[in-house]
Parts: C-alpha cells; structure tokens; sequence
C-alpha cells in the first residue's frame, strides 16, 4: 500500500481519489460484508489509521492538522471509501462534514483547539443529537432543554436516530434554550459521553446501516460548563445553514451507491447470458441501464455544483443546491440499487453480490439529514424565497 497521506500542500484531486481507492478496497472492501452481518462498529485503531493518512481532516483547519482543502476533496474521498465500505467512509464523513465543521466554523477558540485535534487525529469522534422521539422532521419541535445556571449548563431530554450515538465520544446537542418559542429558543451545546447523568439506550437494529451505531441518547441533569455552548439560543438558522455541509456528504454517499451499483450492473450484463446472448444485447435492459446511468450523472452534477461553493472555512453552500442534490441523489440511490438487483436476477437477493446490503443502506441515507419529502418542501421555500408553516 502506498506510504503516501494526504497532507495540507496535496491540492491535486486526482492524487486523493487514486490514495482514497486504493486504502478502500485493499483494506476496507475485505471488511464490509462482514461488519454488516455482525453490526460490527469500526475499531479504533482503523479510525486513528485513518486519521494518520490525513482523511479525518481534508476539510478541517491546518492548525489543528487538517489540510484546510476544499470540501470538494473530502466528497471524493468519502464517495471512494462508500464505494466499498460504508462504515468506513462514515468516519471520514462525521470527521469532514459533520458536527466538526460547525465547531470549526461557529464555535470559539478553546472549543476548536479542545476537540479538532483530536477529530483529525481519530482519537475521537463527534455525533450530532438533533431529532428526539417527537421531533424529527419537525425539528423546531425539540424539548431537550439546556438551561444556563451561572457557569454551568445543566441539559435533561432525550435524543433518538442519533448515527454513532452510544459510539461517539463528544455530542453538539441541539437543545431548547431559552422559553422563546420554536426555532427560536433553540440553541447548540456539546456534551461529552463520560459526563454524569448521560446514558443510552440498546443499540437500535436498523434495515441498513448495520456498521454504524444509532441508539437514543438521555440526557438526565447532565452538567457541562458554559463555555461548551456554541450557539446560542436564536441561532438555529446559522446551525441548519452550516448543516447543509452534512447533507453533502450524505449526498455523496448515495451517489456511491449509486455508482456501484450501475458499475456492477454494467459488467454483470455483458457476461450473463440467457437465451444463448449477453443480457445486454435486449433492449429492455439497454434501456434500464440507460436509466441508472441518466440519475446517476444527474446526481453527481447536481452535487458538483453545491459543493464547489465551500471552498474556504468561510465558504457555505447554496441551500437550494444542496436540497435539489441531496433529494435526487437519495430517490436515485434507492432506485438504481433497485434496479441493479432487478438485473441481477436470483444473484441481486443474495448477500453474495453485496446489492442487497447496498440497497438497504439507500434507504438509510434517504431518510437521515431530512428526508426527499422534506427537501422538497426546502426547495420551493428557496426557490420562492418564502417559509411554509407544516402546522396549518
């Protein structure tokens, strides 16, 4: 394997796909079908490898010992890693497009030197806790509260669908915090896994998935200090906004999908044979290739245009962008996997051909980060620059 990483000067996108393919499938493709059938989460040790190629940090601050790339290069790479290993990818994109950038971007100096190191490095990890048992789409409708006691903050509620809940070790909590109602009240606090009164619930057993955590997380009079706050109560815009680059990477991991399953399906095609000729010789199946194909190219284009927006650590992405990328690519991902194992006959419903499990992740990916449903509705407010009240 090659002893290159990536580091702050490699601005040479191609270097980073060749580096990102070739770790995933030499090292991480061997592992995925497996960690799958075991809800197997990724070890430390392949997160702090991961870290010491320089893929945790493509899009974090060379201070802290990222590369400070363009976000576009940390879609390149997490779209190699999901190629052939989702859980693998997944660390590189909490660490890239997570909640590390909102402490990159929002949070203060001493949350940034206290957790970006350690983020870049793999020595841990950071989930975000948004939805709650009542409040997913309708994420305005949290009640977790974090209610400021001098210099202490103390946080009780409850958080569900938490990806890498009960594996992370430090959470952006999205909490009530002050009696304004909605989303103004609504605030940012980070809380560590180790601190007293915070626990969790039996890792959930989810269709797809299977290589990363989720379970519920209780917060119960959890005290942290009031600098762990990053934003205040009234800044649920600018969360939601710095979100968009998380929607990216789950954009990205759909188009993966999506691309493996049509490579897969091309080459499947052109050496299967029936009725004494390759299956791609009936125009039926030409005419569904041509289809994977179409939404496949559209989903990447449609990301290629939100991402070349983030360019600095300053830089956000279009919204409207970002939610006509992400809904196409989560619709085409759980359709061409689809129709990739259409294709495939009796051998796309076996674990063998991996389709199946790729299949059951599409749908993951579509529902986390808001769902097609809900981008929609983002995208006629941003297109029409007016805001829809879901409650009338």
């Amino acid at each position: 394997m090659s002893s290159t990483t990536v580091s702050g000067d490699l601005d040479d996108l191609k270097a980073i796909k060749e580096l990102a393919a070739q770790v995933a499938e030499e090292r991480y493709a061997p592992l995925a079908a497996q960690w799958d059938a075991d809800r197997t989460a990724v070890p430390l040790d392949e997160r702090r490898f991961l870290g010491s190629l320089g893929f945790l940090g493509i899009a974090l601050p060379e201070r802290f010992g990222g590369s400070a790339a363009p976000l576009s290069h940390a879609l390149a790479v997490i779209e190699q890693f999901a190629y052939h290993c989702r859980p693998a990818a997944f660390q590189i994109f909490e660490a890239n497009t997570g909640p590390a950038q909102v402490v990159a971007r929002l949070g203060t100096e001493e949350h940034k030197q206290r957790f970006l190191p350690g983020i870049i490095a793999g020595d841990i990890t950071m989930a975000v806790a948004i939805s709650e048992p009542d409040a997913g789409s309708a994420a305005t409708d949290l009640t977790t509260k974090a209610v400021v006691d001098g210099d202490t903050v103390r946080v009780n509620g409850n958080k569900r669908w938490i990806s890498n809940g009960s594996e992370a070790d430090v959470y952006l909590v999205y909490s009530r915090m002050s009696d304004a109602p909605g989303a103004k009240g609504i605030g940012a606090v980070l809380v560590e896994a180790d601190r007293p009164g915070v626990s969790f619930g039996a890792r959930e057993k989810l269709m797809g998935f299977r290589g990363i955590p989720s379970a519920d997380i209780y917060f119960d009079d959890v005290e942290v200090p009031a600098e762990n706050i990053v934003v205040q109560p009234g800044g649920f815009r600018k969360l939601f906004t710095t979100f968009s680059i998380e929607r990216l990477g789950n954009t990205t991991m759909s188009l993966a999908l999506g691309q493996r399953a049509l490579d897969l399906t091309t080459q499947y095609v052109q050496e299967r044979t029936q009725f004494g000729k390759p299956l791609i010789e009936f125009q039926a199946v030409q005419m569904t290739v041509a289809d994977m194909a179409l939404q496949v190219e559209s989903a990447r284009l449609l990301l290629e245009r939100a991402a070349s927006a983030v360019v600095t650590d300053e830089d956000l992405p279009n919204p409207l962008h970002v939610s006509l990328a992400k809904c196409t690519a989560n619709e085409m991902a759980k359709k061409v996997t689809d129709l990739a194992m259409q294709l495939h006959g009796g051998n796309g419903y076996t674990e063998e051909f991996g389709l199946e499990r790729m299949h059951r992740d599409a749908h993951g990916w579509a529902l986390a980060g808001g769902t097609p449903t809900m981008q929609r509705t983002r995208i006629v407010s941003e297109m029409l620059g007016r805001s829809f009240d879901q409650r009338k």
